[in-house]
């Protein structure tokens, strides 16, 4: 296990280093991590792109500034001024880029697209879009990616209760759990609505707490792809030197350290979100999501819901889950591989066997089963409810609840049902300016709220038929 808060116990040589809660430390240690891995590029050499890259990138940064300076550039870049001057340079022998007399500033001498730049800068974003920092080359992302695999971080039972302290769940299932999440191997958790599938996995992957180089974009040949993605990836907030112009002792800028990735798709997602994707109008390609995902997490919900069939979800992952590589492509025709450093959780209320066939359930190591609930268990959640919301415990209440309600109807006790009854309760307190706190009668209206009645549904149903 690898959270920023804690250790590990008896870690082996080359696992990866537990980040100090004090921000100095932090700042410190994630440094020296980073620069190690990933060094700072002093020359076009060393961000191992080909120049025709960086020069079509730098024409369409000075043609979306109008005017830019050293400074300007190596912002935009990511890159060391040392980097851009040669890069600047190149255009400026070529003919594409000339001083600019318009501008000057205590940041360096500006610099401006001449008549033949413009028509190459159009020419650049014709072809893409881009306009963002230089991206790493694919062999150096997949280097990065292996030095940061989540197979060297390992999850410990004392971590594992920690986590859940306070909370009321099954040990047997915390520990199936915690054995699933050291294995590397996919995990597919199944069972009735309710039961917490959902937040126990998403509960589950902060034990993977600590950081990792995330690339802004990634190169294949002269393709970029924009992995970094603002909604999915944490950046970590280092006190890092922002004049990027000099060089300074740090890691390079074209990556970005972040939390461990947690990616979540549900019914929404489709085949096309795990390819790279064009965007016709922008003429940009788009990492797919497992890509973003890579060491992190890549969570799987309600499987069986989503537009595309299951059999073709499971099948998509067939090879990776082997392989530890997924085979993509460009609309160029082009293909490629990178790391598969993911772990793959499934989540269905469905019947995993009419989900996928032998030979997918197969290659999916582990598959965790979350049931319902016991009486004492919903009591217990129960008072935990009462307490987030500051609500004064009444056992006859809750007591009416169990031995009434639950017992004159065929549902099952489900964790989330103390939360949702309470909450649909409280709406009707509010509604009927009771300040007194729950009673039995508003918790019998949430009940009828809550849950179908199927015994009244049916006798209307009758009523008409006849």
């Amino acid at each position: 296990m690898c959270p920023a808060n804690t250790s590990i116990e008896s870690a082996p040589a080359g696992k990866i280093d537990i980040v100090s809660t004090a921000v100095v430390d932090v700042n410190q240690s994630l440094k020296n991590r980073f620069s190690a891995i990933a060094p700072v590029p002093t020359s076009v050499e060393q961000t191992r792109l080909s120049v025709k890259l960086l020069k079509s990138l730098t024409l369409k940064h000075v043609f979306n500034e109008g005017v830019a300076s050293i400074r300007c550039l190596a912002e935009r870049l990511c890159l060391v001024g040392s980097v851009v001057e040669t890069i600047v340079k190149l255009l400026r022998e070529d003919a594409l880029l000339e001083l600019s007399v318009s501008r000057s500033s205590g940041a360096g001498v500006a610099f401006a697209l001449t008549e033949q730049g413009r028509q190459a800068a159009r020419d650049a974003l014709e072809r893409s879009g881009y306009l963002g920092p230089a991206p790493v080359p694919l062999s150096d992302y997949s280097a990065i990616t292996e030095h940061f695999s989540l197979a060297k971080c390992k999850v410990g039972k004392r971590a594992v209760a920690d986590l859940f302290s306070g909370f009321v769940i099954e040990q047997s299932l915390l520990d199936q759990l915690g054995s699933a999440f050291n294995s590397r191997q996919a995990i597919f958790v199944y069972g009735p609505a309710g039961c917490g599938k959902t937040y126990t996995i998403k509960k589950m992957a902060q034990l993977f707490g600590d950081a990792c180089l995330i690339p802004h974009a990634v190169a294949v040949d002269e393709s970029i792809i924009q992995l970094f993605d603002p909604q999915l990836h944490v950046r970590l907030p280092l006190d890092e030197e922002k004049d990027i112009v000099r060089f300074s002792e740090t890691f390079d800028k074209r990556l970005i350290p972040c939390r461990r990735p947690i990616v979540i798709a549900g019914g929404e997602l489709t085949a096309d979100l795990l390819e790279v994707k064009f965007d016709t109008a922008l003429k940009v390609f788009q990492a797919p999501l497992q890509m973003k995902a890579n060491g992190g997490i890549f969570f799987i919900d309600d499987i069986g819901r989503q537009r595309v069939s299951p059999q073709l979800i499971f099948n998509r992952w067939i090879v990776p889950m082997e392989e530890r590589r997924d085979y993509l492509s460009l609309n160029t025709g082009q293909h490629f591989e990178v790391p598969f450093d993911v772990q793959l959780v499934f989540s269905s209320n469905l019947d995993p066997r009419e989900l996928a066939d032998e030979a997918a359930l197969r290659r999916i190591g582990f598959k965790i089963m979350f049931t319902h609930i016991n009486p004492n268990d919903f009591h217990n959640i129960w008072i935990q409810e009462l307490n987030k919301r500051g609500l004064t415990y009444d056992q006859k209440i809750v007591e009416h609840v169990l031995e009434n309600l639950y017992a004159n109807s065929d549902i099952a006790l489900s964790p989330c049902h103390p939360r949702d009854l309470i909450n649909i309760a409280l709406t009707q307190e509010i509604y009927l300016r009771n300040t007194e706190g729950l009673s039995i009668e508003c918790i019998n209206w949430a009940w009828e709220n809550y849950f179908v009645n199927t015994e009244k549904l049916n006798s209307l149903v009758n009523v008409r038929s006849i």
